[in-house]
């Protein structure tokens, strides 16, 4: 099909949109504006893309559920694929839970993103007109929230209305199962087929009086015969004190803090954490504090990016005192951290920060040294994450397990563990893009704890006299440096996503056998299950015993590592590199040349 006929089914998709009797006034302005242009110049390249780019497609959902662009189309986060979507739920949970006793039931937490409260509305409202019980937040709380009222309430499903770091005009939608945890692979399929079966705008049932009712003050649903219902303190209250029950134990009543939520969710849970842990003084940064989908002085709200830490480390280095800087993301569930390190001989105060790698390494060994371990303790760790991980749970007898990318996949593994009545072996679980877990309380990251036990850990170190960069130091000596990057190339539009499989299938079928002049040792395709050792004598294959993932991984005689992987929230292709050596000189130069070399991949397929 050439672009001409892609448009012309765009096209045609777009005006069974503006056939709608009760489109919603701001999504048809949308797309009447583009209609304009195109009768004012039907040669439009620009026009014609963005109708190609709202309805080429439908917005897909996985197990990371949906999440893109808010606007009109298909292909857009909107009032409509919401409702779709939840439609979709509904007959699955339906149809899964028809022999319970009870109504099935749902809980619902949104965000602090533009349109989040009105999605979570919507899909408590199709919810409740399809029979199923749901339960909303009443106000914006992190994505553990959500995860834990799942298990509190016993439900069968979560929705989380979210698009976590992404920027402004971005906006998304996760579903949970029964554990708090994200859907696997095999749930998101059979969630999948339901949605493909539906409408929507002619399969979708909406609850209009509780939607009515919620805009007038919420005081309807507070019946508890309603069926769509707000979910009470008592359970934030339960998620705080679950939180605290993972705490280390140490005094951090000398411990100063700055912390920005970003403009999300994170300001009113981490703030009460802080403040009953007895962290002495918390200052928030006050351009940052408030909720705001817009993001005024952050446009991509992620922590492990210094650009959304600017404004914190500005109040850092304005005040001089605080030992950290933390950031949680707008759905709370990735936290950034900064550490205050004075220069020896100039007296200089400068904040360091840390990655995430650094942060996850940190607390692994902080709960292994200072909590009393059970018998048998495991810990999870993301495939792309540091191999130091490995270092550091051998030295206290710590099982890893290996996981694919995404923190569903430790979810799950902590739902293996409850299963077989070991859900005590779990102590830590995290992945390099600053997501980590204590407890099997929740099966997401989470952010809120995540913030207590660094200030736990700061705060033990600080008596010593040290910083967690001391510490840092002290384990890399003992263990070498594992330097790593993350190299990302955005693949906008259309085709961005043929283009990114495009080079990870180049890279698979035909892969280097050199590294920066070191010879590769170790192949891994992961659309095969397929992993190869270079040996004395030749190549050995074994399987790999993980799902299947468009994902390679290389490996080099001399440390270097590099897995690539298309993102599976973003248009972006991420290309993970690390290095190992015991000087830290020499990690750094293996990792910019390994640096060098992945450019080169990406540069050949443009």
């Amino acid at each position: 099909m050439d672009r001409q006929d892609i448009f012309r089914n765009a096209y045609d998709r777009m005006e069974q949109w503006l056939a709608q009797p009760e489109m919603f006034p701001k999504l048809q302005r949308e797309l009447n504006a583009l209609v304009k242009k195109l009768e004012k110049n039907s040669g439009d390249r620009e026009a014609k893309e963005e109708v190609i780019d709202r309805f080429y497609k439908d917005l897909e959902f996985g197990t990371g559920g949906l999440r893109g662009i808010m606007g009109a189309g298909t292909n857009r986060m909107n009032v409509y694929t919401v409702r779709r979507v939840t439609q979709g739920l509904a007959n699955y949970i339906l149809n899964k839970y028809k022999e319970l006793e009870t109504t099935p039931a749902v809980a619902i937490a949104y965000d602090s993103r533009l349109y989040s409260d009105r999605f979570a509305l919507e899909a408590g409202s199709v919810l409740a007109a399809n029979g199923i019980k749901a339960y909303l937040y009443p106000e914006l709380m992190p994505t553990p929230a959500l995860s834990f009222a799942v298990r509190h309430h016993a439900c069968q499903a979560g929705i989380m209305v979210t698009a976590s770091h992404n920027p402004s005009n971005y906006n998304g939608y996760k579903v949970y199962n029964a554990e708090g945890c994200q859907v696997n692979d095999d749930e998101a399929g059979a969630i999948l087929e339901e949605i493909l079966k539906v409408d929507l705008f002619k399969d979708v049932r909406v609850s209009e009086n509780d939607i009515a009712a919620f805009a007038e003050g919420k005081t309807a649903i507070e019946d508890e015969s309603s069926l769509l219902s707000l979910i009470p303190a008592s359970t934030v209250d339960a998620y705080i004190e679950a939180v605290k029950a993972t705490r280390v134990g140490v005094a951090c009543d000398a411990l100063e803090v700055v912390y920005t939520p970003l403009n999300g969710t994170g300001n009113k849970p981490v703030r009460r954490l802080l403040k009953e842990i007895g962290v002495a003084v918390v200052r928030v940064v006050p351009e940052q504090e408030k909720p705001d989908g817009n993001f005024p002085t952050c446009p991509y709200p992620n922590p492990e990016k210094e650009e959304a830490l600017r404004r914190g480390l500005m109040l850092c280095n304005e005040l001089k005192s605080p030992d950290l800087l933390l950031a949680t993301d707008p759905d709370a569930d990735r936290l950034g951290v900064a550490v205050k390190q004075m220069n020896r001989l100039t007296g200089e105060v400068i904040y360091h920060r840390l990655s995430g790698n650094e942060i996850g390494v940190l607390l692994l060994d902080f709960v292994c040294a200072r909590r009393p371990l059970p018998n048998r303790p495991l810990m999870i760790k993301t495939i792309v994450s540091t191999k130091m991980t490995e270092a550091v749970a051998q030295r206290y007898d710590v099982e890893v397990i290996e996981v694919l990318t995404g923190f569903k996949y430790i979810g799950e593994q902590i739902g293996f563990l409850e299963e077989k009545g070991e859900a005590e072996r779990f102590v830590f679980g995290f992945e390099e893009s600053h997501g980590y877990l204590a407890g099997s309380y929740v099966r997401d990251k989470d952010a809120v704890e995540a913030a207590m036990l660094v200030c736990e850990a700061a705060a033990f170190y600080k008596k010593m006299g040290k910083t967690l960069l001391d510490r840092l130091e002290e384990i890399n000596i003992q263990h070498g440096y594992y330097e790593s990057r993350l190299i990302e190339s955005a693949f906008p539009g259309s085709t961005g996503m043929e283009k990114m499989k495009r080079l990870v299938d180049r890279l698979a079928d035909r892969p280097p056998t050199e590294i920066a002049d070191s010879p590769v040792c170790l192949i891994a395709d992961y659309r095969a299950k397929l992993r190869k050792l270079k040996e004395a004598d030749g190549w050995r294959e074994q399987p790999i015993r993980l799902p299947v993932s468009n994902m390679v991984e290389f490996e080099t005689e001399d440390g270097i590592h590099i897995i690539v992987r298309p993102s599976g929230t973003e248009p972006k292709l991420k290309m993970y590199l690390s290095a190992h050596c015991d000087e830290k000189a020499g990690a750094d130069e293996r990792l910019l040349a390994a640096e060098a070399v992945v450019k080169e991949w990406v540069k050949a397929d443009e």
